[in-house]
């Protein structure tokens, strides 16, 4: 069982930046892939981005790269978001998932394990 807890998400104004953070509970943490998902009103959720279990790998959508950054401290169970350079189009509910373990994260059905989400919202 893990346990995901978001935060760090608030009010930015455009061109501003924001860290997320994902403290997890659980021994096994760290044998997971990590992912951000984010969900805009009206939309479906969709995959931000992913990082392998060591960290020497990541995965991101299109309309983020160059922008976000997203990084593990196994040690401390914790990933990060960092998004840059923000955009309207980023505001969503921000979520943080574990990877089903042996599944390509971008979409839902990868997902073993969901953060309650955290509110990003960039203001134009």
């Amino acid at each position: 069982q893990v346990q995901l807890v978001e935060s760090g998400g608030g009010l930015v104004q455009a061109g501003g930046s924001l860290r997320l953070s994902c403290a997890a509970s659980g021994r096994t943490f760290r044998s997971y892939a990590m992912a951000w998902y984010r969900q805009a009103p009206g939309k479906e959720r969709e995959f931000v981005v992913a990082i392998t279990w060591s960290g020497s790998s990541t995965d991101y959508t299109d309309s983020v790269k160059g922008r976000f950054t997203i990084s593990r401290d196994n040690a401390k169970n914790t990933v990060y978001l960092q998004m840059n350079s923000l955009k309207p189009e980023d505001t969503a509910v921000y979520y943080c998932a574990a990877v089903i373990p042996g599944t390509p994260p971008g979409r839902v059905a990868a997902i073993h394990y969901w953060g309650q989400g955290t509110q990003v919202t960039v203001s134009s």
